[in-house]
Protein backbone atom coordinates (compact mmCIF):
# COMPACT_ATOMS: atom_id res chain seq x y z
CA UNK A 1 0.00 0.00 0.00
CA UNK A 2 1.00 3.30 -1.00
CA UNK A 3 1.24 6.34 1.42
CA UNK A 4 -1.79 7.45 -0.51
CA UNK A 5 -3.85 4.74 1.17
CA UNK A 6 -3.68 5.92 4.58
CA UNK A 7 -4.31 9.21 4.26
CA UNK A 8 -8.30 10.73 4.26
CA UNK A 9 -9.69 13.98 3.00
CA UNK A 10 -12.08 15.48 5.32
CA UNK A 11 -14.12 18.63 3.78
CA UNK A 12 -15.45 20.97 6.23
CA UNK A 13 -17.40 24.06 4.81
CA UNK A 14 -16.04 23.94 1.70
CA UNK A 15 -12.01 23.96 3.36
CA UNK A 16 -10.46 20.52 3.08
CA UNK A 17 -8.30 19.07 5.33
CA UNK A 18 -5.94 15.51 4.52
CA UNK A 19 -4.55 13.82 7.11
CA UNK A 20 -3.76 10.48 8.22
CA UNK A 21 -6.47 7.85 9.07
CA UNK A 22 -3.99 6.76 12.09
CA UNK A 23 -4.44 10.62 13.38
CA UNK A 24 -8.06 10.58 13.05
CA UNK A 25 -7.52 7.26 15.42
CA UNK A 26 -5.96 8.74 18.30
CA UNK A 27 -9.33 9.53 20.06
CA UNK A 28 -12.08 7.12 19.68
CA UNK A 29 -15.47 7.18 20.04
CA UNK A 30 -15.72 10.69 18.46
CA UNK A 31 -17.41 11.05 14.78
CA UNK A 32 -14.01 11.43 13.21
CA UNK A 33 -12.81 8.10 14.07
CA UNK A 34 -15.47 6.55 12.93
CA UNK A 35 -15.21 7.47 9.32
CA UNK A 36 -16.20 5.16 6.49
CA UNK A 37 -17.33 4.73 3.24
CA UNK A 38 -20.67 3.93 4.18
CA UNK A 39 -21.53 7.38 5.74
CA UNK A 40 -24.13 9.20 3.75
CA UNK A 41 -21.12 12.15 3.82
CA UNK A 42 -18.59 10.53 1.98
CA UNK A 43 -18.57 11.19 -1.73
CA UNK A 44 -16.84 8.67 -3.83
CA UNK A 45 -16.21 10.55 -7.12
CA UNK A 46 -14.31 12.88 -4.94
CA UNK A 47 -12.72 10.35 -1.90
CA UNK A 48 -13.91 12.74 0.48
CA UNK A 49 -16.18 13.27 3.34
CA UNK A 50 -17.76 16.45 3.36
CA UNK A 51 -19.09 18.40 6.71
CA UNK A 52 -21.08 21.51 7.09
CA UNK A 53 -19.74 22.71 9.91
CA UNK A 54 -17.76 25.43 11.25
CA UNK A 55 -14.12 25.26 8.81
CA UNK A 56 -12.21 27.84 11.47
CA UNK A 57 -13.16 25.59 14.96
CA UNK A 58 -12.26 22.18 12.69
CA UNK A 59 -8.93 23.34 12.38
CA UNK A 60 -8.25 23.68 16.04
CA UNK A 61 -9.81 19.99 16.24
CA UNK A 62 -8.33 18.25 13.83
CA UNK A 63 -5.02 20.11 15.58
CA UNK A 64 -6.35 18.41 18.58
CA UNK A 65 -5.66 14.91 17.05
CA UNK A 66 -2.19 15.84 15.92
CA UNK A 67 -0.84 16.99 18.72
CA UNK A 68 -2.75 16.47 21.72
CA UNK A 69 -3.52 20.21 22.62
CA UNK A 70 -6.87 21.69 22.47
CA UNK A 71 -6.69 25.44 22.10
CA UNK A 72 -9.51 27.86 21.93
CA UNK A 73 -10.09 29.71 18.58
CA UNK A 74 -10.55 33.54 19.78
CA UNK A 75 -12.68 34.76 16.29
CA UNK A 76 -15.37 32.34 17.46
CA UNK A 77 -18.03 32.87 20.46
CA UNK A 78 -17.87 30.31 23.27
CA UNK A 79 -21.23 28.35 22.78
CA UNK A 80 -19.89 27.77 18.85
CA UNK A 81 -17.23 26.40 19.97
CA UNK A 82 -18.89 24.44 22.39
CA UNK A 83 -21.57 23.38 20.29
CA UNK A 84 -18.95 22.31 17.34
CA UNK A 85 -16.83 20.39 19.90
CA UNK A 86 -20.17 17.98 21.02
CA UNK A 87 -20.93 17.45 17.05
CA UNK A 88 -17.36 16.16 16.55
CA UNK A 89 -18.20 13.80 20.09
CA UNK A 90 -15.57 16.16 22.27
CA UNK A 91 -15.05 17.14 26.33
CA UNK A 92 -14.95 21.02 26.35
CA UNK A 93 -12.90 20.16 29.52
CA UNK A 94 -9.81 19.29 27.59
CA UNK A 95 -9.16 22.86 26.68
CA UNK A 96 -5.57 23.73 27.20
CA UNK A 97 -5.42 25.80 30.92
CA UNK A 98 -3.64 28.72 28.46
CA UNK A 99 -6.86 29.07 26.44
CA UNK A 100 -9.65 28.13 29.54
CA UNK A 101 -10.32 31.71 31.02
CA UNK A 102 -10.49 33.07 27.22
CA UNK A 103 -13.06 30.11 26.83
CA UNK A 104 -15.06 30.23 29.48
CA UNK A 105 -15.67 33.67 29.98
CA UNK A 106 -18.91 33.62 27.54
CA UNK A 107 -20.24 31.66 30.58
CA UNK A 108 -19.96 35.07 32.48
CA UNK A 109 -21.67 36.94 30.29
CA UNK A 110 -24.28 34.12 29.65
CA UNK A 111 -24.68 34.37 33.55
CA UNK A 112 -25.11 38.22 33.15
CA UNK A 113 -27.52 38.17 30.71
CA UNK A 114 -29.98 36.07 32.68
CA UNK A 115 -29.44 38.26 35.15
CA UNK A 116 -30.85 41.45 33.26
CA UNK A 117 -33.60 39.06 31.67
CA UNK A 118 -34.70 38.96 35.22
CA UNK A 119 -34.11 42.61 36.41
CA UNK A 120 -36.75 43.69 33.69
CA UNK A 121 -34.25 46.59 32.36
CA UNK A 122 -36.01 47.28 29.02
CA UNK A 123 -36.93 50.84 28.44
CA UNK A 124 -38.42 50.06 25.06
CA UNK A 125 -42.44 50.30 25.31
CA UNK A 126 -43.43 46.28 25.85
CA UNK A 127 -45.65 44.08 23.73
CA UNK A 128 -49.38 43.06 24.02
CA UNK A 129 -48.15 39.65 23.77
CA UNK A 130 -45.22 40.19 26.46
CA UNK A 131 -47.73 41.32 29.04
CA UNK A 132 -50.07 38.68 28.48
CA UNK A 133 -47.45 36.12 29.13
CA UNK A 134 -46.80 37.50 32.43
CA UNK A 135 -50.98 36.52 33.13
CA UNK A 136 -50.32 33.54 30.88
CA UNK A 137 -53.18 34.95 28.73
CA UNK A 138 -51.13 34.15 25.53
CA UNK A 139 -53.80 31.89 24.20
CA UNK A 140 -56.73 33.73 25.01
CA UNK A 141 -55.20 37.19 23.52
CA UNK A 142 -54.26 35.39 20.27
CA UNK A 143 -58.00 34.14 20.14
CA UNK A 144 -59.55 37.16 21.37
CA UNK A 145 -61.22 35.73 23.53
CA UNK A 146 -60.44 38.02 26.72
CA UNK A 147 -63.17 39.24 29.39
CA UNK A 148 -63.96 42.12 30.25
CA UNK A 149 -62.18 41.67 33.39
CA UNK A 150 -59.21 40.42 32.70
CA UNK A 151 -58.89 43.19 29.62
CA UNK A 152 -59.40 45.80 32.44
CA UNK A 153 -56.89 43.81 34.70
CA UNK A 154 -54.09 44.24 32.51
CA UNK A 155 -54.55 47.76 31.20
CA UNK A 156 -54.81 48.41 35.14
CA UNK A 157 -51.61 46.53 35.79
CA UNK A 158 -49.62 48.24 32.84
CA UNK A 159 -50.62 51.56 34.13
CA UNK A 160 -48.65 51.09 37.35
CA UNK A 161 -46.05 48.72 36.37
CA UNK A 162 -45.15 49.68 33.24
CA UNK A 163 -43.57 52.96 32.95
CA UNK A 164 -43.07 52.92 29.14
CA UNK A 165 -46.39 51.49 28.40
CA UNK A 166 -48.07 54.79 27.61
CA UNK A 167 -48.29 58.54 28.39
CA UNK A 168 -50.57 57.72 31.35
CA UNK A 169 -48.27 55.22 32.81
CA UNK A 170 -45.30 57.57 32.58
CA UNK A 171 -47.04 60.21 34.32
CA UNK A 172 -47.97 57.54 37.35
CA UNK A 173 -44.64 57.00 37.85
CA UNK A 174 -43.69 60.38 37.59
CA UNK A 175 -46.67 61.22 40.60
CA UNK A 176 -45.36 58.31 42.27
CA UNK A 177 -42.16 59.42 42.55
CA UNK A 178 -43.25 63.11 43.45
CA UNK A 179 -44.74 61.56 46.95
CA UNK A 180 -41.63 59.74 47.58
CA UNK A 181 -39.59 62.61 47.71
CA UNK A 182 -41.89 64.77 49.58
CA UNK A 183 -42.85 61.39 51.98
CA UNK A 184 -38.74 61.71 52.31
CA UNK A 185 -38.29 64.90 52.85
CA UNK A 186 -41.08 65.77 55.08
CA UNK A 187 -39.88 62.95 57.32
CA UNK A 188 -36.65 64.75 57.47
CA UNK A 189 -37.62 68.54 57.84
CA UNK A 190 -40.40 67.66 60.60
CA UNK A 191 -37.06 67.18 63.16
CA UNK A 192 -35.60 70.72 62.81
CA UNK A 193 -36.14 72.71 65.12
CA UNK A 194 -36.64 75.77 63.38
CA UNK A 195 -39.97 73.73 61.74
CA UNK A 196 -41.07 72.75 65.03
CA UNK A 197 -43.66 74.79 67.56
CA UNK A 198 -43.22 74.61 71.08
CA UNK A 199 -45.72 72.62 73.42
CA UNK A 200 -46.24 75.22 75.88
CA UNK A 201 -47.73 74.68 79.33
CA UNK A 202 -49.77 76.95 81.84
CA UNK A 203 -48.34 76.69 85.08
CA UNK A 204 -50.18 78.22 88.59
CA UNK A 205 -48.04 80.05 91.25
CA UNK A 206 -49.40 78.82 94.94
CA UNK A 207 -48.78 80.18 97.79
CA UNK A 208 -49.79 79.82 101.67
CA UNK A 209 -53.38 78.10 101.90
CA UNK A 210 -53.11 77.30 98.36
CA UNK A 211 -54.14 80.32 96.78
CA UNK A 212 -53.30 80.97 93.01
CA UNK A 213 -50.95 84.21 92.89
CA UNK A 214 -50.11 83.92 89.45
CA UNK A 215 -49.63 82.03 86.40
CA UNK A 216 -45.83 81.31 84.38
CA UNK A 217 -45.79 79.38 80.66
CA UNK A 218 -43.53 76.93 80.01
CA UNK A 219 -41.49 75.57 77.20
CA UNK A 220 -42.36 71.53 77.74
CA UNK A 221 -40.98 70.25 74.22
CA UNK A 222 -41.31 70.83 70.67
CA UNK A 223 -43.65 69.14 67.99
CA UNK A 224 -43.23 69.26 64.26
CA UNK A 225 -46.02 71.66 62.73
CA UNK A 226 -49.40 70.27 62.19
CA UNK A 227 -48.26 71.18 57.97
CA UNK A 228 -46.08 68.25 57.95
CA UNK A 229 -48.86 65.79 59.63
CA UNK A 230 -51.21 66.77 56.79
CA UNK A 231 -48.19 66.73 54.03
CA UNK A 232 -47.74 62.75 55.01
CA UNK A 233 -51.57 61.62 55.19
CA UNK A 234 -51.43 63.23 51.38
CA UNK A 235 -48.55 61.10 50.80
CA UNK A 236 -49.76 57.60 52.53
CA UNK A 237 -53.36 57.84 50.71
CA UNK A 238 -51.60 57.56 47.59
CA UNK A 239 -48.95 55.11 48.95
CA UNK A 240 -52.07 53.05 50.08
CA UNK A 241 -54.26 53.64 47.29
CA UNK A 242 -51.01 52.77 45.05
CA UNK A 243 -50.14 49.52 47.06
CA UNK A 244 -53.79 47.91 46.99
CA UNK A 245 -54.30 48.58 43.16
CA UNK A 246 -50.91 47.02 42.38
CA UNK A 247 -51.84 43.85 44.62
CA UNK A 248 -55.08 43.35 43.11
CA UNK A 249 -53.84 43.81 38.88
CA UNK A 250 -50.67 41.64 40.19
CA UNK A 251 -50.24 38.81 38.02
CA UNK A 252 -48.61 36.50 40.70
CA UNK A 253 -49.92 37.52 44.56
CA UNK A 254 -47.36 35.40 45.87
CA UNK A 255 -44.59 36.37 44.35
CA UNK A 256 -46.12 40.30 44.93
CA UNK A 257 -46.19 39.58 48.62
CA UNK A 258 -42.31 38.12 48.60
CA UNK A 259 -41.01 41.20 46.83
CA UNK A 260 -38.70 42.78 49.68
CA UNK A 261 -39.82 46.57 48.33
CA UNK A 262 -43.49 45.95 48.42
CA UNK A 263 -42.55 44.46 52.00
CA UNK A 264 -40.76 47.65 53.10
CA UNK A 265 -43.71 49.48 51.49
CA UNK A 266 -46.28 47.82 53.13
CA UNK A 267 -44.44 47.80 56.76
CA UNK A 268 -43.62 51.99 56.32
CA UNK A 269 -47.28 52.96 55.55
CA UNK A 270 -48.62 50.84 58.41
CA UNK A 271 -46.32 52.60 60.75
CA UNK A 272 -47.97 55.82 59.67
CA UNK A 273 -51.74 54.49 60.56
CA UNK A 274 -49.97 53.57 63.51
CA UNK A 275 -48.64 56.71 64.86
CA UNK A 276 -51.74 57.93 64.03
CA UNK A 277 -54.02 55.94 65.99
CA UNK A 278 -51.59 56.36 69.17
CA UNK A 279 -51.51 59.79 69.18
CA UNK A 280 -54.92 59.89 68.86
CA UNK A 281 -56.49 57.19 71.61
CA UNK A 282 -53.04 56.52 73.36
CA UNK A 283 -51.26 58.89 76.00
CA UNK A 284 -48.32 56.38 76.37
CA UNK A 285 -45.01 58.28 75.73
CA UNK A 286 -43.36 54.88 75.28
CA UNK A 287 -45.39 53.25 72.90
CA UNK A 288 -45.01 56.53 70.89
CA UNK A 289 -41.60 56.32 70.89
CA UNK A 290 -41.04 52.87 69.80
CA UNK A 291 -43.53 53.93 66.52
CA UNK A 292 -41.10 56.40 65.81
CA UNK A 293 -37.83 54.41 66.12
CA UNK A 294 -39.68 51.70 63.87
CA UNK A 295 -41.21 54.44 61.54
CA UNK A 296 -37.94 55.17 60.52
CA UNK A 297 -38.22 52.32 57.92
CA UNK A 298 -39.94 54.91 55.72
CA UNK A 299 -36.76 56.04 54.70
CA UNK A 300 -36.32 52.73 52.94
CA UNK A 301 -38.82 54.08 50.44
CA UNK A 302 -36.08 55.12 48.83
CA UNK A 303 -35.33 51.78 47.52
CA UNK A 304 -38.72 52.32 45.08
CA UNK A 305 -36.63 54.21 43.19
CA UNK A 306 -35.00 51.25 41.88
CA UNK A 307 -38.62 50.40 40.16
CA UNK A 308 -38.14 53.63 38.07
CA UNK A 309 -34.20 53.27 37.50
CA UNK A 310 -32.14 50.98 36.01
CA UNK A 311 -29.19 51.99 37.43
CA UNK A 312 -30.15 51.79 41.05
CA UNK A 313 -30.97 47.99 40.06
CA UNK A 314 -27.66 47.35 38.40
CA UNK A 315 -25.98 48.63 41.34
CA UNK A 316 -27.68 46.49 43.80
CA UNK A 317 -27.29 43.27 41.65
CA UNK A 318 -23.64 44.58 41.55
CA UNK A 319 -22.76 44.17 45.43
CA UNK A 320 -24.87 40.56 45.24
CA UNK A 321 -22.55 39.29 42.52
CA UNK A 322 -20.04 40.62 44.71
CA UNK A 323 -21.05 38.97 47.85
CA UNK A 324 -17.90 37.28 47.92
CA UNK A 325 -15.37 39.46 47.83
CA UNK A 326 -17.70 41.66 50.41
CA UNK A 327 -17.38 38.80 52.68
CA UNK A 328 -13.95 38.08 52.57
CA UNK A 329 -13.14 41.90 53.34
CA UNK A 330 -15.51 42.40 56.25
CA UNK A 331 -13.73 38.74 57.64
CA UNK A 332 -10.45 40.49 57.18
CA UNK A 333 -11.74 43.89 58.81
CA UNK A 334 -12.89 42.05 61.99
CA UNK A 335 -9.50 39.95 61.87
CA UNK A 336 -6.87 43.09 61.60
CA UNK A 337 -9.46 45.39 63.96
CA UNK A 338 -8.74 42.72 66.76
CA UNK A 339 -5.11 42.12 66.23
CA UNK A 340 -4.48 46.18 66.29
CA UNK A 341 -6.95 46.63 69.53
CA UNK A 342 -5.17 44.46 71.32
CA UNK A 343 -1.51 45.47 69.87
CA UNK A 344 -2.47 48.85 70.89
CA UNK A 345 -3.78 48.01 74.60
CA UNK A 346 -0.25 46.76 75.51
CA UNK A 347 1.83 48.93 73.04
CA UNK A 348 0.36 52.26 75.79
CA UNK A 349 1.56 50.29 78.89
CA UNK A 350 4.60 49.08 77.50
CA UNK A 351 6.36 53.08 78.81
CA UNK A 352 4.70 55.65 81.50
CA UNK A 353 1.67 57.24 79.98
CA UNK A 354 -0.73 59.05 82.39
CA UNK A 355 -2.87 59.69 79.57
CA UNK A 356 -3.46 56.43 78.41
CA UNK A 357 -7.05 56.25 76.16
CA UNK A 358 -6.66 52.53 75.53
CA UNK A 359 -7.81 51.22 78.66
CA UNK A 360 -9.40 47.54 77.57
CA UNK A 361 -9.03 46.06 74.59
CA UNK A 362 -12.70 46.40 73.77
CA UNK A 363 -12.37 50.24 74.28
CA UNK A 364 -9.44 49.71 71.91
CA UNK A 365 -11.72 48.03 69.30
CA UNK A 366 -13.63 51.64 68.55
CA UNK A 367 -9.87 52.55 67.83
CA UNK A 368 -9.07 50.16 65.57
CA UNK A 369 -12.25 50.26 63.79
CA UNK A 370 -12.22 54.05 63.10
CA UNK A 371 -8.02 53.77 61.54
CA UNK A 372 -8.70 50.90 59.71
CA UNK A 373 -11.73 52.84 57.56
CA UNK A 374 -9.42 55.97 57.50
CA UNK A 375 -12.25 57.90 59.32
CA UNK A 376 -9.83 59.38 62.10
CA UNK A 377 -11.90 60.87 64.48
CA UNK A 378 -9.04 62.06 67.21
CA UNK A 379 -11.42 61.09 70.26
CA UNK A 380 -8.69 58.44 70.97
CA UNK A 381 -4.62 58.22 69.64
CA UNK A 382 -1.66 56.74 70.95
CA UNK A 383 0.99 58.90 73.40
CA UNK A 384 3.75 56.21 73.07
CA UNK A 385 6.31 55.54 70.58
CA UNK A 386 5.09 52.07 70.43
CA UNK A 387 1.33 53.02 70.56
CA UNK A 388 2.43 55.57 67.63
CA UNK A 389 4.11 52.30 65.08
CA UNK A 390 1.04 49.86 65.64
CA UNK A 391 -1.02 52.71 64.85
CA UNK A 392 0.60 53.65 61.43
CA UNK A 393 0.21 49.78 60.60
CA UNK A 394 -3.17 49.61 61.74
CA UNK A 395 -3.38 52.98 59.10
CA UNK A 396 -2.02 51.26 55.98
CA UNK A 397 -3.16 47.84 56.39
CA UNK A 398 -6.79 49.62 56.61
CA UNK A 399 -6.11 51.36 53.50
CA UNK A 400 -4.57 47.96 51.84
CA UNK A 401 -7.78 45.68 52.86
CA UNK A 402 -10.07 48.06 51.97
CA UNK A 403 -8.73 48.73 48.37
CA UNK A 404 -8.25 45.01 47.70
CA UNK A 405 -11.90 44.03 46.16
CA UNK A 406 -12.74 47.74 44.98
CA UNK A 407 -11.39 46.69 41.48
CA UNK A 408 -13.39 43.83 41.69
CA UNK A 409 -16.50 45.26 42.35
CA UNK A 410 -16.13 47.99 40.13
CA UNK A 411 -15.41 45.32 36.98
CA UNK A 412 -18.40 43.98 37.86
CA UNK A 413 -20.36 47.03 37.86
CA UNK A 414 -19.06 47.57 34.65
CA UNK A 415 -19.52 44.37 33.35
CA UNK A 416 -23.72 44.73 33.86
CA UNK A 417 -23.40 48.06 32.78
CA UNK A 418 -21.99 47.27 29.77
CA UNK A 419 -24.34 44.45 28.86
CA UNK A 420 -27.36 46.69 29.75
CA UNK A 421 -26.52 49.13 27.35
CA UNK A 422 -25.43 46.53 24.37
CA UNK A 423 -28.90 44.98 25.31
CA UNK A 424 -30.86 48.38 25.02
CA UNK A 425 -29.50 48.86 21.51
CA UNK A 426 -30.12 45.38 20.27
CA UNK A 427 -33.34 45.44 18.07
CA UNK A 428 -36.46 43.12 19.69
CA UNK A 429 -37.06 41.57 16.43
CA UNK A 430 -34.22 39.53 14.63
CA UNK A 431 -34.50 37.58 11.64
CA UNK A 432 -34.73 33.71 12.25
CA UNK A 433 -33.33 30.93 10.55
CA UNK A 434 -35.91 28.50 9.22
CA UNK A 435 -34.78 25.23 9.70
CA UNK A 436 -33.88 23.45 6.52
CA UNK A 437 -34.57 19.25 6.26
CA UNK A 438 -31.13 17.56 6.08
CA UNK A 439 -30.05 16.82 2.10
CA UNK A 440 -31.06 12.98 1.35
CA UNK A 441 -28.77 11.07 -0.94
CA UNK A 442 -30.30 11.16 -4.70
CA UNK A 443 -30.42 7.50 -6.29
CA UNK A 444 -28.85 7.38 -10.27
CA UNK A 445 -31.72 7.26 -12.80
CA UNK A 446 -31.75 4.93 -14.88
CA UNK A 447 -30.48 5.11 -18.71
CA UNK A 448 -33.02 5.70 -21.33
CA UNK A 449 -32.87 3.43 -24.16
CA UNK A 450 -30.60 4.67 -26.87
CA UNK A 451 -29.39 7.65 -24.20
CA UNK A 452 -25.32 7.81 -24.32
CA UNK A 453 -23.96 8.21 -20.43
CA UNK A 454 -20.86 8.16 -21.49
CA UNK A 455 -18.40 10.46 -19.86
CA UNK A 456 -21.32 12.17 -17.65
CA UNK A 457 -22.99 11.15 -14.78
CA UNK A 458 -26.66 9.75 -14.56
CA UNK A 459 -29.66 12.18 -15.45
CA UNK A 460 -30.61 11.88 -11.80
CA UNK A 461 -27.39 14.09 -10.85
CA UNK A 462 -25.61 11.56 -8.29
CA UNK A 463 -22.19 12.40 -6.71
CA UNK A 464 -20.76 14.35 -10.13
CA UNK A 465 -23.42 16.77 -9.20
CA UNK A 466 -22.03 17.55 -5.71
CA UNK A 467 -18.51 17.55 -7.32
CA UNK A 468 -19.25 20.66 -9.76
CA UNK A 469 -21.01 22.24 -6.48
CA UNK A 470 -17.99 22.40 -4.25
CA UNK A 471 -15.50 23.45 -6.80
CA UNK A 472 -11.98 22.50 -7.41
CA UNK A 473 -9.42 20.52 -4.46
CA UNK A 474 -6.11 20.83 -3.16
CA UNK A 475 -4.01 19.09 -1.02
CA UNK A 476 -2.02 18.90 2.36
CA UNK A 477 -3.80 20.97 4.93
CA UNK A 478 -4.07 23.53 2.32
CA UNK A 479 -7.19 26.41 2.73
CA UNK A 480 -8.98 27.23 -0.61
CA UNK A 481 -11.92 28.79 -1.23
CA UNK A 482 -14.56 27.17 -3.27
CA UNK A 483 -14.89 28.33 -7.33
CA UNK A 484 -17.29 27.71 -9.32
CA UNK A 485 -16.01 25.17 -12.28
Amino acid sequence: MTDADHRVIVNVGGIRHETYKATLKKIPATRLSKLTESLVNYDPVLNEYFFDRHPGVFSQILNYYRTGQLHYPTDVCGPLFENELQYWGLDFNQVEPCCWMTYTGHRNTEEVLGILDQLDLDTEKPSEEEIMKKFNLEEDFKTGSLSKGQQWRVKVYTLFDEPNSSKWAKFVSVASIFFIVISIATFCLKTHPDLQKPSIVRIAFTEEGNVTSGWSLQKQSLEPHSAFFWIETVCNCWFTFELIVRFIVCPKKSSFCKDIINIIDFIATLTFYADVIIKVFGNNSTETDIVEFVSMIRIMRLLKFTRHSSGLRILIHTFKASIRELTLLIFFLVLFIIIFASLIFYAERLQYNPNNDFISIPNGLWWAIVTMTTVGYGDMSPKTYFGMFVGSACALMGVLTIALPVPVIVSHFTMFYTHTQARSKLPKQRRRVVAVEKLRPTKPALARPGASNVGGPPSGGGSYGRTARRGTTTRISQTVKMGKQ
